[in-house]
C-alpha cells in the first residue's frame, strides 16, 4: 500500500470521526440537553459531554489537517488554490481552518468561559445560539465533504 493510500484512508477516517462527531452533537445532543428542566443540569451534562469530544475532535482533526497536506504536497496541487474549479479544496481548507481556530484557540481561550456564563445568566439562550453555530458549522462541513467527493471524481457541482 503506498503512503498516498494511507494518507487518504486516514483523511477519509479523520473526517467521518471528526464531522460525524458534530453532526451527533448537532442532531442528538443539543436538543435533547435542551429539553432538561433544569438549566444548571444542562449545562453541566453538555460540559462533561462535549469536553470529551473535544478531545476527539483535537486529534482528529489535527491527522485530517496533516493528511490532507501530504495529499495537496505528494501530488504537488497547491496550484488547485488558484481555480475555482477546485472549489471544494478551498473549502475542505476553510473547513477544517475554522475547526482548528475553534478547538485549538477560541473555545479553550475564550469561548468555553463565554458559553458557560451565557448559560448560567440564559440557559435557554445560551444553548440556542450553540445550536445555531452548531447547525452552520456542519452545513459548510456537509457542503464541502459533498462537494470533495464530487470533485474529487471530476464532478463539478456548480457546472453549468
Amino acid at each position: 500500500m503506498s503512503d498516498f493510500i494511507l494518507a487518504r484512508m486516514l483523511h477519509v477516517a479523520g473526517v467521518v470521526l471528526w464531522i460525524g462527531g458534530v453532526a451527533f452533537v448537532t442532531t442528538v445532543l443539543i436538543p435533547a440537553l435542551r429539553n432538561l428542566p433544569e438549566a444548571e443540569q444542562r449545562l453541566e451534562w453538555f460540559e462533561r459531554l462535549e469536553n470529551r469530544f473535544a478531545t476527539q475532535a483535537r486529534i482528529v482533526t489535527l491527522l485530517t489537517g496533516l493528511s490532507g497536506f501530504y495529499m495537496l504536497h505528494t501530488l504537488d496541487a497547491w496550484d488547485r488554490y488558484l481555480s475555482a474549479e477546485y472549489w471544494w479544496v478551498h473549502a475542505m481548507t476553510i473547513v477544517w481552518l475554522i475547526f482548528t481556530l475553534v478547538l485549538f484557540v477560541l473555545e479553550p481561550l475564550v469561548l468555553h468561559r463565554l458559553f458557560q456564563k451565557k448559560a448560567r445568566q440564559n440557559s435557554t439562550k445560551a444553548f440556542k445560539v450553540i445550536h445555531r453555530m452548531h447547525w452552520l458549522l456542519l452545513g459548510i462541513s456537509m457542503l464541502a465533504i459533498v462537494g470533495a467527493v464530487a470533485g474529487s471524481r471530476g464532478v463539478n457541482l456548480f457546472a453549468g
